[in-house]
Order: structure tokens, then C-alpha cells, then sequence
């Protein structure tokens, strides 16, 4: 770990730094920046381009190549360079603007033609569209990473489909299930959450200081000027988002946190269970060579993959309810208070990721216990008693119900004293038969089936 990591507040940019890494180039001030030089490059040949009258000559080819370029990637050096620019005249953006001046000036640019670099622009209009683009690239990475988690559990929930597992309602015994069909049951659920995820449209807006076009048109009033707007955001790949204020009133930025943190929390639930099935000795963990469990305690192979998830997803959920809830509220036409919060989307999003990246270290230590998971099956006689109550129903015999609570609740039930419980039930032989020959172990539905469809 170098001296910066090592001095860093922040555990994303120190401890976890390389878990974060695949978010670092997309949500960190330079990544911020590098868009920004994107937008305004961008906006200068897409204004050029629908309002070809705003030019008093043809934009030169040395001119158009170098906007370009920087629409595309403004290079290794744009930050440091905007960042020095800043520090003289203190402000973020309008240093961006005089960046993209000085190098298009050196590209032979005409003065004229320099006035129109952040032509009609606020700043949230180039802030917007950079954050639009930040979080579109980080989803991608965020969902490519879910993906290898979901398929790390489809391939435990299809290795252990048929291995039946008592399950715990209310943490007291109940029927059966499999431990393939847990996973499973995961599966199912982060595919819906990453599709609500990848289905948050992404909105941008590009219309000046109050959101009206003002300064458009007054400077050119016969332009149409919402055209040449949705024009622009749309070829950046975004929604255009016809009404604003001066700021893009981010409810999509709230309801992207809301479905990541859904994800989260899904993943928190799966953490909690793994642990405890660790607990209960359902799953080993395979020792790492060299590894340490405990100071003090050697024999200890702790779970601490899920543990440190646990941890992360917490911190990541914590600030990502905030954002939900803050960021759609800006007092009248703006305030600035979005403005720092938006800066902490990416610890949000790498705390996510770091917990993600940790889960799947955890998958890749544990295995089934068939042993255990067995014998805690063959002393849970008495989750039979839904099995045969059920049964009674179907056969048209009252009361069924009543008589299984009566013989299987607060009792201790074993095999021999269900069979005799079976042998006096008003039932047909074969059928009596047939319930004795039932076991915890068989009594598990269709979980299997389902596990392996997944």
C-alpha cells in the first residue's frame, strides 16, 4: 500500500483502494472533469452544427478535429490542467470552459469563435449531462460485476439442488427445502432488482440559468432553441428532460440509488443467512494458507467475507437513501447543496462494490456440509406434520389439522412415534403406507426442480 492510500480518510482510496478501482476512472474528480471537457467540446460542435448561423465563417478543420477529440477523450493531462486553472480563478467550471479556450485557441481558433465554448450554458447544464454520463458508465461496470455474483450462486444453487435442508420460520424448525433452492431464491431476486436498475432512464437537461432558454433567446430569438437542446442531450445518449429549474431535478439520480440500494439490501439478507448457515455448521469454510482467524483463538476460520460485506453494503445503503431523499429537493430555481452531495455518489458506489466483490470472495471459501445439514434433517420429524394434515384435507377427513397440532406441537416427534400416530389415522392402507414411508429428507416439494431451472 503506497504513502496516499496509506493517509487517505476515505477506506475506498485507502484499505478496500483496489476493490474500487474498475469505479475510480468513471466517478472520481477526474473522471468529473474529463466529462465535463466532454460536454462542452460536445456542445460547441453540436451548436455549430444545428445553428449554423451563429457562425461568422465555417468552423475551421483544425478546430473541429480538436473539439472532437475532446468530445471524445480530453486526455491524461485535462485534469491537472483544469485543476490548475481553478486554483486561480476558483471556480470548477468556468475553468473547464477556459481549458477547452486555451486548447482550441491553440488550434487556431478565431476569438469569435471562442465565445461560443459554453455558449447559453449554466454550469448544471455541463454538470448534469457529466454526472448523466458518469453514472451510465458506472452501472455498466456495477452490473457486470452483479452478474458474476448472480452466477456464482446459479452454479451453488445447481451443485446442491437436490440437497435437502431443514428450513427455520420464525427461527423454529419447518419444512424442508434445499440449500440449492436458497441460492436460487437469491438468483431470482437480483435479476428483478439489476433490471429495475438498468431501466432507470437517465435524463439530462440543457437549457440555461432558470431552465427557459432566456439568454438563447434573447441572443438569438427565431432559433428553436428546445430542438437544438433535445438534439444535444440525445446524442450523448441520454433522455432529454424538457422542464427544469437550473438544475436537472434529479429523481432519476433518486431512483437509480433507490434500485441500487434495493440490490444492497437483497444482498444483506443473503449475507445475514450465509453466516448463519456458517453457524450452524450447514457450510465450512475452506482455511486459507497463512491466513489468521483469530489473535488470540487459532483454531477460528471466521466468516468475515460476508462480515465485511455486511459492513459495506450497510455504508453504501446509508448514503444512498440519503441521496434518494435529498437530491430531488433544491430550494426555488437552485441552491448548491446537491453540489457536495453529488460528489459522494462515488463512495456510495464503491462501498457497493467493494461489498460485492467481498461476497464473492466468501462464495469461493464455502462449501456444503452434507453431514450436518442430515442430521439436523432426521431429528425434525415433526416438520411431517404439514405433510400430513394436508394430506387429511385431501382425503375429506375433519379435523386433520387439529389432530397434528395436537400430536406434534411443543412435542418431541420422532420416526417411530409418527409411524404409529400414521397407523391410527382413518385413511386407506396403501396411503398409510405411503405417509410412513416419508421422511424430512423427501419432503422437500418441487425445490429441487426449481433449483436447477434457475
Amino acid at each position: 500500500m503506497d504513502s496516499a492510500a496509506l493517509s487517505a480518510l476515505s477506506p475506498v482510496d485507502g484499505r478496500y483502494r483496489k476493490g474500487a478501482d474498475s469505479l475510480r476512472a468513471v466517478l472520481s474528480e477526474s473522471g468529473l472533469i474529463r466529462e465535463r471537457v466532454r460536454i462542452e467540446a460536445a456542445w460547441l460542435l453540436s451548436l455549430t452544427e444545428s445553428v449554423p448561423q451563429i457562425l461568422a465563417q465555417p468552423l475551421p478543420e483544425p478546430v473541429r478535429k480538436l473539439a472532437a477529440s475532446l468530445a471524445l477523450e480530453p486526455g491524461d493531462d485535462a485534469p491537472a490542467a483544469v485543476k490548475a486553472i481553478e486554483a486561480r480563478i476558483n471556480h470548477d467550471v468556468k475553468a473547464v470552459e477556459y481549458f477547452v479556450r486555451e486548447k482550441l485557441a491553440a488550434s487556431g481558433a478565431t476569438p469569435a469563435l471562442l465565445e461560443l465554448v459554453h455558449f447559453g450554458c449554466t454550469s448544471e447544464d455541463i454538470n448534469n449531462l457529466a454526472y448523466a454520463r458518469m453514472l451510465r458508465a458506472a452501472r455498466n461496470v456495477l452490473s457486470a460485476e452483479l452478474e458474476k455474483v448472480i452466477e456464482k450462486l446459479r452454479g451453488f444453487a445447481h451443485e446442491h439442488a437436490a440437497l435437502a435442508m431443514l428450513s427455520r420460520t420464525h427461527g423454529q424448525t419447518a419444512s424442508p427445502t434445499t440449500l440449492g433452492k436458497e441460492f436460487a431464491n437469491v438468483v431470482a431476486r437480483l435479476r428483478r432488482a439489476r433490471a429495475r436498475l438498468d431501466q432507470v432512464q437517465i435524463l439530462a437537461k440543457f437549457n440555461g440559468a432558470v431552465g427557459n432558454y432566456n439568454a438563447h433567446v434573447a441572443a438569438l430569438p427565431n432559433v428553436d432553441w428546445p430542438a437544438v437542446s433535445k438534439k444535444f442531450i440525445e446524442s450523448q445518449g441520454l433522455a432529454w428532460n424538457e422542464y427544469s429549474t437550473q438544475i436537472e431535478p434529479h429523481d432519476w439520480i433518486g431512483e437509480y440509488c433507490d434500485a441500487l440500494a434495493g440490490i444492497n439490501t437483497i444482498l444483506v439478507d443473503f449475507a445475514r443467512d450465509t453466516w448463519g448457515y456458517i453457524s450452524l455448521g450447514y457450510l465450512r469454510q475452506r482455511a486459507v494458507a497463512g491466513e489468521v482467524g483469530s489473535s488470540t483463538m487459532p483454531h477460528k476460520v471466521n466468516p468475515i467475507d460476508f462480515e465485511n460485506a455486511e459492513g459495506n453494503l450497510g455504508i453504501a445503503n446509508a448514503l444512498l437513501h440519503h441521496f434518494a431523499s435529498k437530491l430531488p429537493i433544491s430550494r426555488w430555481q437552485r441552491d448548491l447543496t446537491d453540489s457536495t452531495v453529488l460528489r459522494n455518489v462515488g463512495v456510495a458506489l464503491a462501498h457497493s462494490l467493494i461489498a460485492w466483490n467481498a461476497l464473492q470472495r466468501g462464495l469461493g471459501k464455502i462449501a456444503a456440509n452434507p453431514s450436518v445439514i442430515a442430521a439436523d434433517l432426521d431429528t425434525a420429524y415433526e416438520v411431517l406434520g404439514e405433510a400430513l394434515q394436508t394430506a387429511l384435507r385431501a382425503a375429506g377427513v375433519p379435523n386433520g389439522y387439529e389432530l397434528l397440532k395436537d400430536f406434534t406441537r411443543g412435542s418431541d416427534v420422532n420416526a417411530e412415534g409418527l409411524a404409529s400416530f400414521i397407523d391410527k389415522l382413518p385413511l386407506p392402507a396403501a396411503e398409510r403406507s405411503r405417509l410412513k414411508a416419508l421422511a424430512p429428507q423427501q419432503y422437500v416439494g418441487l425445490a429441487a426442480e426449481m433449483a436447477r431451472s434457475i
